[in-house]
């Protein structure tokens, strides 16, 4: 006798829902390839933290700017600059982005504007990723944290 006999609707019911969560489990238990800490790699030798202004200028009293690690991510280096004004965080931009291709471009002229506003919001490094741009913004996270623990020291 066949399993799916449609004199057996229950059977059918049954075995559809077993199917159903069965594929479910399989597809949340898929991990990606890499995870993103491999990804970032560590930062290279050459990255440095500055203190002060950019461009050698005095900074204006109590405000800091401080350069983060150049974290090479899958698609190219990603740095940030921050700068702290009384403790607060007013400005973050970004030194380095992939721009290997026009892809890489676009994707950072996208990610880029929603990294900082989402920076600048929390006050922090944690900030949620940008949907597409996984790898820049793990790297955006990354170097933000450095210049903000650099910025503490």
């Amino acid at each position: 006798m066949h399993a799916l006999n449609k004199n057996r609707p229950l059977r059918r019911v049954v075995l559809t829902t077993v199917a159903t969560v069965s594929g479910a489990v399989l597809l949340l238990a898929l991990k990606p390839h890499g995870t993103p800490a491999a990804a970032l790699g560590a930062p290279s030798s050459t990255s440095s933290a500055g203190t002060g202004a950019s461009g050698g200028a005095p900074a204006a009293a109590g405000t800091r700017t401080v350069t983060g690690d150049r974290v090479d991510t899958r698609w190219g280096p990603v740095r940030v600059r921050v700068t702290l004004a009384g403790g607060r965080l007013t400005d973050v931009t970004a030194v380095d982005s992939p721009q290997e291709n026009p892809r890489d471009r676009a994707i950072s002229r996208y990610a880029l504007p929603q990294l900082r506003r989402e920076a600048l919001a929390a006050q922090s490094a944690s900030i949620d990723a940008v949907s597409g741009a996984s790898y820049t913004s793990a790297g955006y996270r990354a170097s933000l944290q450095s210049a903000l623990d650099s910025a503490q020291r």
